[in-house]
This record gives C-alpha cells, sequence and structure tokens, in this order.
C-alpha cells in the first residue's frame, strides 16, 4: 500500500450533515482516514494510492457534498 495524505481547506464550515457526509467517506475502498480540523474548516485525509488517484479521491470527496477548494496540499506517506 502507498499511503498519501492530502489536506484540503473547504470553501465554508462544515455542518452536521457534511460529517455524516465525511463518515460515509471511510466506506469507500482505498480510503483510510479522514479527519476533520477543530476549526471544521479543513480535513485532512489518507488513501491508498495504490487503489485511487488524486482525482479518484476528489469525484468521492464531490459525491458527498464535502466542499473542498480545488487545490489539495499533498504529502506522501
Amino acid at each position: 500500500m502507498t499511503k498519501v495524505t492530502l489536506h484540503y481547506d473547504l470553501s465554508r464550515p462544515l455542518s452536521d450533515s457534511d460529517l455524516e457526509n465525511i463518515a460515509r467517506v471511510h466506506s469507500v475502498y482505498g480510503m483510510v482516514r479522514v479527519q476533520v480540523a477543530p476549526a471544521l474548516d479543513k480535513i485532512t485525509l489518507d488513501y491508498d494510492a495504490s487503489r485511487l488517484m488524486k482525482q479518484d479521491v476528489e469525484a468521492v470527496l464531490a459525491r458527498h457534498d464535502i466542499p473542498i477548494r480545488a487545490a489539495a496540499a499533498n504529502v506522501t506517506g
């Protein structure tokens, strides 16, 4: 497994329904961890790069209505 970490700023603070959607992201194959910043304005996620690409991750977040900004900071683990 090649773990990659991405950091996203959010376009708005998260609501309760967003937090429920983030919980659902964990069930997507290849998604390892999603962590919300205490201020609810950023998320950090780890994914298996042998299973998903960055574009796949962003598509999953979009399908789950997570309000990410376009650019993510990449940190390879």
